[in-house]
């Protein structure tokens, strides 16, 4: 005969031959019942978009990051921090979503947790602030999952020694090609005048 099988308020016997399809369809069920019950491992996914950013001096930049699991957890329950790397190293900006920087009030996390977007804002970003910017996220089993980085490059805004500098630039250019023009005309004008008297002779002839 077969064992007795049973589980926590259930009473599942079999005997002798006497198994029916009802007893072995129950016994699946029982089998099977633990797998469901195993916790799956988290699998999370960063986003960072664009690859490449630009910005102007004194302009506020979004670098987006945004999150995806397919088991829908508690987002919230997660710990973002965000860093910079430059020619300098590495320099943490945002950690457990908040700035770390001291007296810096420029950069802070500007999207909802709760829906999966953990985007960077940095308000009035000037030249030292360019380098590739990574997001970085903490899962409650302690997994750590980072993004592929956005580059940011910051271009010097024109003043107005920038515009009266690119003025000059376009001016000296030009002028340039004027000179290049007028060296033309004067190299060429002795053999134009060579060709004139050639011409000139021909027809006396």
């Amino acid at each position: 005969s077969c064992p007795l099988l049973s589980l926590p308020g259930t009473d599942v016997g079999v005997t002798g031959g006497g198994a029916n399809r009802e007893n072995a369809a129950a016994l699946t069920h029982v089998t099977a019942q633990p797998l469901l019950w195993t916790p799956e491992p988290w699998n999370l996914l960063v986003t960072q978009t664009p690859a490449k950013e630009k910005a102007k001096e004194g302009e506020t930049v979004v670098l987006n990051c945004h999150l995806n699991s397919l088991q829908r957890p508690s987002l919230t329950d997660l710990m973002v921090k965000w860093y910079k790397e430059d020619e300098k190293g590495q320099m943490y900006l945002l950690e457990k979503n908040v700035t770390v920087l001291p007296n810096n009030s420029r950069v802070f996390m500007s999207g909802d947790l709760s829906q999966g977007d953990v985007s960077l804002i940095i308000l009035n970003v000037t030249m030292s602030d360019h380098g590739i910017y990574f997001c970085e996220v903490t899962l409650p089993d302690g997994k750590v999952v980072t993004g592929d980085g956005t580059k940011l490059r910051i271009r010097r805004a024109l003043g107005l020694f920038g515009i009266e500098e690119s003025i000059g630039t376009i001016i000296g250019v030009v002028a340039a090609g004027i000179g290049g023009v007028v060296v033309l005309i004067i190299v060429l004008t002795p053999q134009l005048r060579k060709c004139i008297l050639c011409m000139r002779q021909e027809s006396r002839q």
